[in-house]
């Protein structure tokens, strides 16, 4: 597989990364390069990790993955989604900046983010595909489009105030769902 081939498949598994990325750097209000940084950093992590995961399943476990990968994901995003949405109709009673994001919330996010890239690694498995550099390259993509998203998101969340955090939930939500019918009717 060439280097370009790998390069595009990172770009497409940083995608959910990116969105996630974004929504979550529209509802914070302050520490927005520090939370780039670690974002970036997890998704990256994550991202990067999964395939080689992933391929070390393939050999194994393909077939019991494959079954549940979507399912994994969508409750995940879903779970994280509506902990937003109540988290800001809670904010929206205190009328306080939003400046955290939990360790918890992170490590969620860059496991949900990347259980499609888990599934890239179990198809390399199968193909003549340098793993580590594959992996490598698709970590370095994704924290880097990470990275960016939640920069450009906190620039505008800082536009949309109280309402970027509603937003951000409902983008995660969506998210999970794009994951569940892409692999239930599309596949």
């Amino acid at each position: 597989m060439s280097i370009l081939s790998v390069f595009m498949i990172g770009v497409g598994l940083s995608m959910d990364a990116c969105a996630v990325s974004f929504a979550k750097g529209m509802c914070l209000k302050r520490h927005v390069l520090r939370y780039a940084f670690l974002l970036a950093f997890a998704f990256g992590l994550f991202q990067g990790w999964m395939p080689l995961l992933g391929w070390w399943i393939g050999m194994y476990f393909a077939s019991y993955i494959t079954m549940i990968d979507h399912w994994i994901a969508f409750f995940l995003l879903g779970f994280l989604g509506l902990h937003m949405l109540m988290e800001a109709k809670e904010h929206r009673l205190q009328n306080s900046d939003i400046s955290y994001i939990s360790w918890k919330d992170i490590l969620l996010l860059a496991i949900a983010t990347s259980i499609d890239a888990l599934a890239i690694g179990i198809s390399f498995a199968f193909l003549a595909v340098d793993i580590a550099s594959a992996a490598a390259m698709i970590a370095v993509t994704t924290f880097l489009i990470s990275f960016a998203a939640v920069l450009l998101g906190g620039r505008l969340g800082a536009h949309l105030g109280k309402y970027a955090e509603f937003l951000g939930g409902i983008i995660l939500i969506l998210i999970g769902s794009k994951i569940l019918i892409e692999h239930l009717f599309l596949s």
